[in-house]
């Protein structure tokens, strides 16, 4: 038996190009999966910088049951520091914080 003229089929390398740019279905029309949110959504830093800009007065309840009135002066990653109407000044740590509000009675 004689070996005959073989050719070997190969797709050219601009038809690969427009395979890889093409985009990819998942097999058996299952939806393609959700982007992971991010890690942060900037919501409290937002909330910080609105409250300190209209100097709202706020009040903050600490884990120990304390209540602190005050104004939002400004803030960092750990800590709050609230300008108080007859007492000093205070630095806050907000691990020690339960839950704030906007002052009502202001």
């Amino acid at each position: 038996m004689e070996p005959g003229n073989r050719k070997l089929i190969r797709p050219s390398l601009s038809e690969m190009k427009e395979k890889t740019d093409a985009p990819r279905k998942s097999a058996g029309g299952a939806p393609q999966k959700r982007a992971i949110p991010p890690d942060q959504t900037n919501a409290e830093n937002f909330y910080y910088v609105k409250q300190m800009q209209a100097k709202t007065p706020m009040v903050i309840t600490l884990k120990d049951g304390e209540i602190v009135k005050g104004v939002i002066e400004w803030y960092d990653r750990s800590c709050l520091k609230v300008n108080r109407i007859g007492d000093p000044n205070i630095l806050l740590y907000k691990s020690n914080i339960k839950y704030l509000y906007k002052d009502e009675e202001a």
